[in-house]
């Protein structure tokens, strides 16, 4: 029976990415790369701040439910 990783089926190989880098300079030209770029990066850093920003709340969340059940635990405990 044949098998292949079909994981690295849909993974660009060296000669693929370079054409790839010389279709994108080709369609925009060497003034916009820098834009594009600079677009880019800060697309990425507004979007790790956003995944930053909820990581932050769930942990404020579970922290504050986790003090909540402990004084509620404690003032049952004592009674």
């Amino acid at each position: 029976m044949l098998q292949f990783n079909i994981s690295f089926a849909a993974m660009p190989g060296g000669w693929e990415i370079v054409i790839i880098a010389l279709l994108i300079l080709l369609m925009f030209g060497a003034k916009k790369l820098p834009e594009l770029a600079r677009g880019l990066g800060q697309g990425i850093r507004e979007f790790k701040g956003a995944v930053d920003g909820v990581k932050n709340e769930i942990e404020e969340a579970d922290n504050s439910f986790d003090e909540e059940k402990n004084q509620t635990g404690d003032t049952e405990t004592k009674n």
